[in-house]
C-alpha cells in the first residue's frame, strides 16, 4: 500500500478494508475509541508521533511494514 510517505490519513486507512483489518487486528481498542472520528483527518505520520511512548518502536515499525506490504 502506498502510505504516501506516511501522509496518508487515518480515514483513508480505515476506509480501505485491508488496512482496516491490520489496524483492527493490531489495535482493537483503538477502533472503538470515541475520539477516532475526530482523528480521521490526521496523517499516519501524526499518529505515529502520538503513538511513540505508548507503543514500542517494534510495534510501530511492524505495523508500518505490514501496511506497506498491502
Amino acid at each position: 500500500m502506498n502510505l504516501k510517505h506516511n501522509r496518508i490519513t487515518l480515514g483513508e486507512l480505515l476506509d480501505t478494508p485491508a488496512s482496516h483489518g491490520v489496524l483492527q487486528r493490531r489495535f482493537p481498542t483503538l477502533l472503538k475509541h470515541p475520539m477516532l472520528k475526530m482523528a480521521r483527518g490526521a496523517t499516519l505520520e501524526q499518529a505515529v508521533s502520538f503513538a511513540q511512548g505508548r507503543l514500542s518502536p517494534k510495534e510501530i515499525q511492524d505495523t508500518l511494514e505490514e501496511l506497506r506490504k498491502l
